[in-house]
């Protein structure tokens, strides 16, 4: 069985008096896609924020590849190769595609690994490379989704965290991004925990996935197993 790359254990957050999570627990072997899923202010992006000290959570503990980084500070869970796709993409949109994905890369000290991971980057968006001296504000949706992910894989991670990503997007583009996230994992081994409103859609990618209501985990088990169930069918697919 592969090890557990992340350990979440007993995470809660609030944001003032508001309890935003109460003891979330969840694990994502290494290689795998782990889906989080949940409705609208459940506490999805919540969660990945504590994971990446975006926020500071107010108990519990953050385990990468069995090191404990829920006291390290954003940019050192970075290093560890920890990295977080934000909701909304989130890209620099008065920088060039080029400057992004820099940015990027700011953990590279040589510059011959940066041109091979811009040369990864180009062959898995050829339409960054097209795009690379244009300002990221002249990118469509999909492009800048395109861009948020590029930037994020410039930094060599382990382990990826996609927040949203289908978010705003045509049903066309929304499918190019899976299949995205799917070679990256099964092409790459990038291990991947997916935050996605589309049940049905992440569920088809996951091996696991857990779910979550007012900031709880309230199921969790195999995919294919919470797409049958009914609770589940009539909660997120309309079935």
């Amino acid at each position: 069985m592969p090890k557990n790359l992340l350990e979440v254990r007993s995470l809660s957050a609030s944001y003032g008096a508001i309890q935003a999570l109460l003891k979330v627990s969840l694990v994502v072997p290494e290689g795998g896609i782990v889906a989080l899923l949940g409705s609208n202010g459940a506490g999805k992006s919540t969660t990945l924020n504590a994971i990446s000290k975006l926020i500071n959570p107010s108990h519990g503990e953050v385990l990468f590849d069995g090191q404990p980084i829920h006291t390290l500070r954003s940019d050192d869970i970075v290093r560890m190769g920890l990295v977080q796709v934000p909701e909304g993409r989130e890209v620099f949109k008065e920088m060039s595609v080029q400057e992004n994905l820099e940015l990027g890369a700011f953990l590279q000290h040589h510059r011959r690994e940066m041109a091979a991971d811009f040369d990864k980057v180009f062959t898995l968006f050829p339409r960054l490379k097209e795009r690379s001296d244009q300002k990221a504000s002249t990118l469509s949706g999909g492009e800048q989704q395109m861009l948020a992910i590029g930037r994020a894989l410039m930094g060599r991670p382990r382990l990826i965290m996609f927040d949203e990503p289908s978010m705003g997007l045509s049903p066309l583009l929304v499918a190019q991004i899976f299949e995205t996230i799917l070679r990256l994992n099964r092409e790459q081994g990038l291990t991947i925990l997916l935050v996605e409103q589309d049940v049905r859609l992440a569920l088809s990618l996951a091996s696991h996935a857990y779910i979550l209501e007012n900031g709880e985990v309230s199921l969790q088990g195999p995919a294919k197993q919470l797409m049958d169930d009914p609770a589940v069918r009539r909660a997120y697919l309309g079935v």
